[in-house]
């Protein structure tokens, strides 16, 4: 009873296959976001995420923060935290578990995921620490770019006409944000793009494993593991461009609450996120992902009083109202095959989700 782990290389088998089937993992669970424990999680994600963003810039703009220090203490948290976390829900849980994946098929499932979180946390701190958080965030909303390209080659999922003509607000906007960026850089920009596209690749495998349909990982186990495993490619990482000893040495109280701090809240916004990502499809999460997004760059404009020109706010917006047309090109794209799925697709469509 466990979904064998997917290569990245592997083409789509048949559609009899829980693990590989586009329409299934991106069909809607029951409810969504009307679930009262999807809303929760909703406005946990919000907040923790715009603590972690702000936090990992203060650390950086006022105590000189390391940017490779920073994603291994985030790292370090989430492993800690989850891992009490799942011995109190483990001994709170009335529900019995027959059977769990072995630790080689867990090593299997999670090497991707944990290189991927690695990729991620480390490009964002970088753009973070390169150029303003307003930036950083616009250059995030543009992860459907990503999304059609990443969805296309894991998954073989074609991508429809309306969903492709999306694709040029969300260009534009993104040129006039980069061309007019008082606070521009290269380096920054760079991360920001990297960041984006390890962040696709990391939601993509997360929805597999987490909508498995003989084993399904809760949020907080997918948490733990991929934690974990992203410590182990951070860790030489780490070495190479920081004397440890001595970072420890010259750690304040202060930052080093700082740093704890950073860590909760990067574990409950990485553990929020995928259990938000338990109740609904890569679309929906798509839409509340680059709401928050639209809410942390104003917020970071105003935090940080971040000059901004006409040209990029109103590039910004633009993105905003591409990612928007994007969800609903994509919706529009989908509906034939669905329907077409739901006649021809002889496995159980996923119905329903075990408390994370």
């Amino acid at each position: 009873m466990y979904v064998p782990s997917m290569s990245l290389n592997e083409a789509p088998a048949e559609k009899s296959n829980a693990l590989l089937s586009t329409d299934r993992i991106f069909r809607e669970v029951p409810q969504g976001l009307q679930h009262s424990k999807a809303i929760v999680y909703l406005i946990i994600w919000y907040i923790s995420s715009g603590a972690t963003l702000f936090s990992n810039k203060y650390i950086f703009s006022s105590f000189e923060g390391d940017a490779f220090s920073l994603a291994m203490n985030q790292l370090i948290l989430s492993i800690l935290t989850s891992f009490i976390q799942m011995q109190i829900m483990n001994k709170l849980s009335a529900q019995i578990h027959k059977t769990s994946p072995s630790i080689k098929n867990i090593f299997q499932d999670m090497i991707f995921i944990g290189a991927f979180r690695c990729s991620t946390i480390v490009f964002g701190l970088l753009a973070i620490k390169y150029t303003v958080v307003s930036f950083v965030a616009t250059i995030k909303a543009s992860s459907p770019l990503f999304t059609v390209i990443i969805s296309r080659i894991v998954l073989g999922e074609k991508t429809g006409h309306w969903t492709k003509f999306s694709m040029i607000p969300i260009t534009i906007g993104l040129s006039l944000c980069s061309s007019f960026e008082l606070n521009f850089n290269i380096i920054g920009f760079l991360c920001a793009l990297g960041t984006n596209f390890f962040e696709c690749l990391q939601n993509v495998y997360s929805k597999v494993l987490i909508s498995g349909d003989r084993h399904r990982y809760t949020a907080i186990e997918l948490q733990f593991w991929a934690s974990l495993m992203a410590s182990v490619f951070q860790l030489p990482i780490l070495l190479y461009n920081v004397d440890v000893l001595s970072a420890m040495s010259s750690t304040s109280l202060s930052l080093f609450l700082l740093y704890v701090l950073n860590g909760i809240s990067y574990h409950i916004q990485a553990f929020a996120a995928y259990a938000v990502m338990a109740y609904i499809s890569p679309i929906t999460h798509s839409v509340a992902n680059t709401v928050k997004r639209a809410l942390l760059i104003w917020l970071s404009v105003l935090i940080f009083k971040n000059p901004v020109t006409f040209l990029s706010g109103f590039g910004t917006l633009i993105v905003i109202f591409g990612v928007i047309i994007y969800n609903e090109a994509r919706n529009m794209d989908k509906k034939p095959g669905i329907s077409n799925s739901l006649v021809n697709d002889n496995s159980p469509i996923i119905t329903t989700r075990r408390d994370v």
